[in-house]
């Protein structure tokens, strides 16, 4: 449920650093992917026919979620921290990186 709403949050701004908010994507998409197969590998039942230890991969799929996570959260914060830069140094406008909506819904995307 998080990761769609971090995919829609992200998703719906516009995208002034791809590099860090492709991340911040890929670890949304991959982490609920994964989440769909481990929720469905135990609705199906076949927990039982695969010799897992499943509370130690639950626990390392957790963990390295987490981590990736963080490393996400980090990078969206550091975008959403360029809100007050200019666009484009050279220029005469005062075009903002980031507009005040997108500005708040990379707030609500970094939390």
């Amino acid at each position: 449920l998080f990761g769609t709403i971090v995919w829609i949050l992200v998703a719906s701004t516009r995208v002034p650093l791809p590099v860090l908010q492709g991340w911040v994507m890929f670890v949304a998409v991959t982490a609920w992917f994964l989440s769909i197969v481990f929720l469905s590998v135990f609705l199906f039942g076949y927990a039982n026919n695969i010799a897992v230890n499943w509370n130690q991969a639950d626990f390392i799929f957790h963990g390295a979620t987490f981590v990736f996570y963080f490393g996400a959260f980090l990078l969206q914060a550091a975008t959403t921290s360029l809100h007050h830069f200019p666009r484009k140094f050279n220029s005469t406008t005062q075009e903002r990186i980031l507009t005040g909506h997108e500005y708040n819904i990379s707030i609500a995307a970094s939390v």
